[in-house]
C-alpha cells in the first residue's frame, strides 16, 4: 500500500468514526437519519441526499429525510411520492449495492429545468435489515454525474451502518410503546389500590354503621361515622397525590412501618380486629419497595374484607436476612390451588413479581390463610 492508498484509507476511516459517532448518539430514527445524511453529504464532498424508508405496515416507500435538496424538490413536495425508477430496481432486487443511476434521468426530475440546480443522476445507496428491506439513501455529487467506485464502497458501508441504527431506532420505538403500555398498567393498578380500595372499606365501615343504627346502638354509629369521615378525607387526597405522582400519601409523611401501622388502625373496626407486628429493625428501602409492600398489604386486607369473613387479621413485617412479609387472617380459608382470579391475588402477584419477590400461599378450610412475601433485604 503506498502513500496515497494510506491516506485514502485513514481519510475513509475518519468519515465512518465521525459518522458512527453520531449515529450512536442518536437514539430516535429522525434525527439518526438527518444526523447521518448531514454527515455524509459534507464529508464526502456531495450536494444533496435524501433516504427512503419502507412502511413497516404496507410496505410502501415515504420520504424519510432530505438534505439540503434543491428548490423544485422543497417546493414540490408532491414530486417525492410515489413511485419511481431506484425504488423499483431496489424492490425487484436488482440494487444489491451502492450503484450510480445514470443510465437514464431520475424519473422525478423528468423534463423539469428550474430550480433543479443541475440535478439529474444520484447515486442510490440500497439499506437492508436482518430481515427485510429498511430503505434507500440517494446522494448526489457536486462535482460530476457519477461517483467513484472507492466512494460507492464507503456509501455501502455507511449505508451498513445506518441500516443498523434504523434498526436499533425501531427497537427502541417500539420498547418505548411497550413501556407505555406497561405505564398503563401501573397507572390503573394504582386508581384500583387508592380511589377503588379507598371506597370499599368506606363502604365497608357504612354497611356496619348501618346494622348499628338498626339496632339502637348510636354510640358506636357515631363513632364509626368519624371513622368513615376521616377515612373519605384520607382516600381523597390519596386518589389526588396518585394521580399526580402515584406516590401513596402514606408513604409521603411516614416510613413504611409507621404507614402500615395507620393502615391497620384504619382497616379495624368492632368486629374485625387488626394488628400490625414488626420483628427486627427497620431498615428504609427505596420508595417503589415500600410503596410495593404498602399496596401489597392494602390489597391483602381488602380481600380479607371481602372473601374471608374473618373477625381477626396480623400484618407482621420481619427485617432479616430477608425481608418477610406476612398477612393471616382467622377466615373461612379455602382448598389449597382452589382459589380464582376473583380474590384478588392477581394484583398482588404482579407486584411481588415487580419486586423479584416470592410469594407464597397457605390456606385450608375453616383455619384462615397466610399470605407470604420474601423479599431481599
Amino acid at each position: 500500500m503506498n502513500l496515497h492508498q494510506l491516506q485514502q484509507r485513514n481519510q475513509e476511516l475518519s468519515i465512518l468514526n465521525s459518522i458512527a459517532q453520531d449515529l450512536n448518539r442518536e437514539i430516535e430514527l429522525e434525527k439518526a437519519l438527518e444526523a447521518t445524511l448531514r454527515q455524509t453529504v459534507h464529508l464526502l464532498n456531495l450536494q444533496t441526499g435524501w433516504i427512503w424508508l419502507m412502511n413497516e405496515e404496507n410496505k410502501s416507500a415515504y420520504l424519510a429525510a432530505g438534505y439540503n435538496l434543491p428548490p423544485v424538490l422543497k417546493n414540490r413536495p408532491e414530486l417525492l411520492t410515489g413511485w419511481c425508477y431506484c425504488i423499483d430496481k431496489y424492490l425487484t432486487g436488482k440494487l444489491e449495492n451502492a450503484s450510480n443511476i445514470s443510465e437514464i434521468t431520475c424519473t422525478r426530475l423528468k423534463d423539469l429545468s428550474e430550480g433543479t440546480e443541475g440535478l439529474r443522476y444520484h447515486a442510490s445507496v440500497p439499506l437492508f435489515g436482518s430481515t427485510e428491506k429498511i430503505g434507500i439513501m440517494n446522494v448526489v455529487s457536486a462535482d460530476s454525474q457519477e461517483l467513484s467506485e472507492a466512494k460507492l464502497q464507503l456509501l455501502y458501508t455507511i449505508g451498513d451502518m445506518l441500516s443498523i441504527a434504523i434498526e436499533r431506532a425501531r427497537l427502541f420505538e417500539n420498547s418505548r410503546k411497550l413501556g407505555v403500555v406497561q405505564e398503563r398498567n401501573r397507572l390503573a393498578r394504582e386508581m384500583h389500590d387508592t380511589l377503588a380500595q379507598g371506597l370499599s372499606g368506606i363502604s365497608l365501615k357504612l354497611e356496619t354503621a348501618q346494622s348499628y343504627l338498626e339496632k339502637g346502638e348510636l354510640k358506636k354509629v357515631e363513632q364509626l361515622l368519624i371513622q368513615t369521615l376521616s377515612l373519605t378525607k384520607s382516600n381523597l387526597e390519596d386518589a389526588r397525590r396518585s394521580v399526580l405522582d402515584l406516590r401513596a400519601t402514606s408513604l409521603q409523611e411516614d416510613n413504611l412501618m409507621e404507614a402500615l401501622e395507620k393502615l391497620v388502625k384504619t382497616s379495624t373496626t368492632p368486629n374485625f380486629k387488626g394488628i400490625f407486628k414488626i420483628i427486627g429493625t427497620y431498615r428504609k428501602k427505596d420508595m417503589r419497595t415500600e410503596l410495593g409492600i404498602y399496596r401489597i398489604v392494602q390489597e391483602a386486607i381488602q380481600n380479607i374484607v371481602k372473601h374471608a369473613e374473618a373477625s381477626e387479621f396480623e400484618v407482621v413485617l420481619t427485617y432479616g436476612e430477608q425481608i418477610i412479609l406476612l398477612v393471616k387472617d382467622n377466615g373461612k380459608g379455602f382448598e389449597p390451588g382452589q382459589y380464582s382470579e376473583g380474590f384478588g391475588l392477581v394484583g398482588i402477584n404482579e407486584r411481588v413479581k415487580l419486586l423479584n419477590g416470592q410469594l407464597d400461599l397457605e390456606s385450608n378450610p375453616g383455619r384462615g390463610t397466610i399470605l407470604k412475601v420474601t423479599l431481599s433485604s
